[in-house]
């Protein structure tokens, strides 16, 4: 997945300038962007703050050491089913 030459930060900011008049075709002008990227931006990011884009992050890391846990814990209970098959 190719890395976004923008931070979530910023994108925040553009996602902004909707709200300050600006249309999507001058906004996606100005930052070198296209308009299915500023709606997809929008569609994540659409309504958010910088504190609120902070607590999605960590809950996104949590989420990914759970799943990391989930995934150890199952090749644990495999490892032990066929072990006592044999």
């Amino acid at each position: 997945m190719k890395k976004s030459k923008f931070t979530e930060v910023q994108i925040l900011k553009i996602l902004s300038e909707q709200n300050q008049g600006k249309t999507v075709n001058e906004i996606c002008r100005i930052h070198g962007i296209s308009q299915p990227t500023f709606y997809s931006w929008k569609s994540k990011y659409g309504g958010m703050d910088a504190s609120q884009l902070a607590r999605l992050k960590a809950m996104e890391k949590e989420l990914s050491q759970y799943k990391k846990i989930v995934a150890e814990q199952t090749l644990q209970i495999t490892v032990l089913e066929d072990a006592s098959q044999t």
